[in-house]
């Protein structure tokens, strides 16, 4: 069926839209992480692989760092193993370690690999243990629950935070023309293996390769105010501000904390993005308008 006149404007419009953001962006790095919605419904799956496709096609540079907690909270319970929460982080013992590294290096990492590559991508998988790429360590939680007489540590098993990254295999494979696609799972000192939170390790990722921007999927419409109305163009010292006076809280707050760290550390921009909008990628980045929350340094 052919387009109408205004259907065709249209079309044109956006592309001519995109133009400057194209050219401006060409060569540099972008970091996503991908979770939440966007990677259990179909539609959006295949909108997420068509939006990093087209990033790779017209010259940028898409490094994608995933997640993958439903998955693995799934196939545990198919083990008739429960799945244990403190402040938010998975009670990671060595049986449950098993089954992270099988879904989120195996089974989750190597279907976002085909899906990119169906769509025309050269895609490779990797862990953090892939080319000594994420060294961890081992995180402890500190509960100071009013009920104690003084702080508890609350040691998690094979939970880990970044301690450092060398990212010569990632640079190696963009160099190539592959698109990097990375489980957020690092080797301690100890030889064992550790699960990260994949905001995290998308944040330390940015920093390390010098990303222009790093691009948070999450499952609401970005940063929002007191009133739910959403937040963008914000710097540094805005976000402190809404953290201090509580607007920034809970689940929202690591994400933030993630975004500060890469933009106070050089990355350009951060922008957290509604992973349940179809080409949310695209939209953010092609559009004078963006559909989310962008944070930037003072100096950009």
């Amino acid at each position: 069926m052919s387009l109408t006149t205004e259907q065709a404007q249209n079309v044109a419009h956006v592309l001519t839209e995109a133009l400057p953001y194209i050219q401006r962006f060409s060569g540099k790095t972008i970091v996503i992480k991908y979770g939440g919605n966007a990677m259990v419904d179909e539609d959006l799956k295949h909108g997420f692989a068509r939006d990093i496709v087209l990033m790779k096609t017209v010259g940028l540079n898409p490094v994608v760092i995933h997640g993958g907690g439903p998955q693995i909270g799934h196939l545990l319970g198919r083990l008739g193993k429960d799945s244990e929460f403190i402040q938010g982080m998975r009670v990671t013992d060595r049986e449950t370690m098993d089954v992270v590294e099988m879904v989120l290096g195996g089974l989750v990492n190597k279907e976002i690999v085909n899906l990119l590559n169906r769509h025309g991508a050269s895609a490779v998988g990797l862990t953090g243990k892939d080319g000594d790429l994420i060294r961890a360590k081992k995180m402890m939680l500190k509960s100071d629950a009013p009920e104690l007489e003084a702080p508890e540590i609350i040691d998690l098993g094979h939970v880990g935070e970044v301690e450092s990254i060398d990212a010569s295999v990632v640079d190696m494979l963009v160099q190539g023309n592959f698109i990097p696609v990375i489980a957020p799972i690092g080797i301690g000192e100890d030889g064992f293996s550790y699960n990260i939170n994949a905001d995290l390790v998308a944040g330390k990722m940015a920093e390390v390769l010098g990303a222009e921007k790093l691009i948070l999927l999450t499952n609401t419409s970005g940063l929002l105010d007191k009133e739910d109305n959403l937040l963008t163009g914000l710097d540094v010292e805005k976000v402190n501000n809404l953290i201090a006076d509580g607007t920034i809280h809970g689940g929202m707050l690591p994400k933030i904390t993630c975004a500060l760290d890469a933009v106070n550390a050089g990355v350009k921009t951060a922008h957290i993005i509604d992973g349940r909008v179809t080409h949310a990628v695209l939209l953010e980045l092609f559009t004078d308008e963006g559909i989310g929350t962008l944070i930037r340094s003072g100096r950009a």
